[in-house]
């Protein structure tokens, strides 16, 4: 990789921790905001899928529009977006200024993380952009695991604070993006005259049917029954155990922890040796008895190896299902990983409304839920996940010539 590409990838990285490490800071915290303003799960589950919802929305925009003006420009919106609402949610006294404040980073940040993938896919070769890629994503872990630890410690003394302190970290990345990150699309690359694209429901529903549909309808219930998980667990700590910001947020550097050792040391080794559909299968049983053993932790220490655990299933089974869409897909693999993430961020949206719902009946319901999604999904998996053979290529990609004659 060049020395020039290099610096820039490094300094959008550096960027991206500073995003990621004031995201986390408030990750801890909403629970309770959420509490001293006078509500419970059913408006968290709300507060946490408007955010969602309209990623899921405005994120393709945001993609062609940098398309057309460059990468920089977008960034820097986006960056903005992140500073403004925590700022705002920081001095929120009502609940529709924290719903407006959540609507407004939906909107407005959901430009950083398309564009960044976007900028490290202009800056590199084919051969370099898998580091470039991985680069990134070791940023954003570094982030997502320093931010809840700080952000409960912080949030011990006073809600609002950090929040303050991710608007100006956000700044602060805003401030290296203007002044040290060159544009990355040349102008002779722009599209000009392209569409802008939007989320097609058609085209999610036909592409149920699919040969990667199966695998597209499990991403899905993957991410709505871990939706139980993470969107109420800060609620459901404090309702059941009396925890407050600071142990949340020492559970929730334990998460990043195990989910970045995971996907670095274990995902690969283990799809290799066994195969993407044994782990699928597995991963969706484990994910299942964790939410059990959750349930039946008592102590802090308990509380943190069922998490641990829990989490470890979590963190091998996104990358194995992945995996096998890109080996089964019959689309382009540009189009293939679009459409999981799409079925990934449905799940975002509607888990977390049907686990504050959940929690305000019993706040052991949302897990209990979740086990039996995972349940289902492994009895699905028994039925209708396979591993492909070795070198095999699936029937519509083959050319005409790999085709059998008649």
């Amino acid at each position: 990789m060049e020395t020039s590409n290099s610096r820039q990838l490094a300094i959008l990285g550096f960027s991206l921790v500073v995003v990621m490490l004031g995201f986390g800071l408030i990750i801890p915290i909403f629970p309770f905001y959420i509490e001293k303003l006078g509500a419970g799960g059913g408006e968290l589950g709300l507060l946490v899928a408007t955010a969602a919802l309209l990623e899921f929305l405005f994120a393709p925009i945001w993609g062609s529009i940098s398309d057309r003006v460059g990468r920089k420009p977008i960034l820097m919106v986006g960056l903005l977006g992140y500073a403004l609402s925590s700022l705002l949610m920081g001095l929120s006294t009502t609940l529709s200024m924290l719903f407006g404040s959540r609507a407004l980073s939906g909107v407005l940040s959901s430009a950083t993380l398309v564009t960044a993938w976007a900028y490290v896919g202009d800056s590199t070769s084919e051969e370099d952009r898998g580091g470039g890629m991985g680069w990134l994503g070791a940023a954003m872990g570094l982030g997502a695991i320093l931010g809840p630890g700080l952000g409960g410690l912080l949030g011990a003394t006073s809600l609002s604070t950090p929040f303050f302190i991710a608007a100006a970290m956000s700044l602060l990345a805003l401030l290296l993006i203007a002044f040290l990150l060159p544009e990355s699309l040349r102008p002779e690359a722009r599209q000009l005259d392209g569409k802008l694209r939007t989320v097609e429901a058609r085209r999610l529903w036909r592409a149920l049917f699919s040969p990667i549909g199966i695998l597209l309808f499990l991403v899905f219930l993957v991410s709505f029954g871990l939706g139980n998980f993470e969107a109420v667990f800060g609620l459901y700590a404090a309702r059941k155990f009396g925890y407050g910001p600071e142990r949340v947020g020492a559970i929730l550097t334990v998460i990043g922890i195990v989910t970045t050792l995971g996907k670095g040391a274990l995902t690969g080794p283990a799809t290799r040796r066994w195969g993407e559909a044994l782990v699928i299968k597995a991963s969706l049983l484990a994910g299942s008895v964790g939410f059990v053993v959750l349930l039946l932790a008592n102590t802090y220490v308990t509380v943190l190896l069922a998490t641990a655990f829990f989490i470890m299933s979590k963190t091998m089974l996104r990358p194995a299902v992945l995996s096998l869409t890109s080996k089964q897909a019959t689309v382009g693999q540009g189009a293939a990983m679009g459409l999981s993430n799409s079925f990934m961020s449905l799940g975002r949206i509607i888990g977390p409304i049907w686990a504050g719902a959940a929690f305000d009946l019993n706040y052991n319901y949302p897990y209990l839920s979740g086990s039996l999604i995972l349940l289902l999904g492994f009895l699905i998996s028994l039925a209708t996940v396979s591993q492909p053979a070795k070198g095999a290529v699936p029937v519509g990609m083959r050319s005409a010539a790999d085709k059998p004659p008649g």
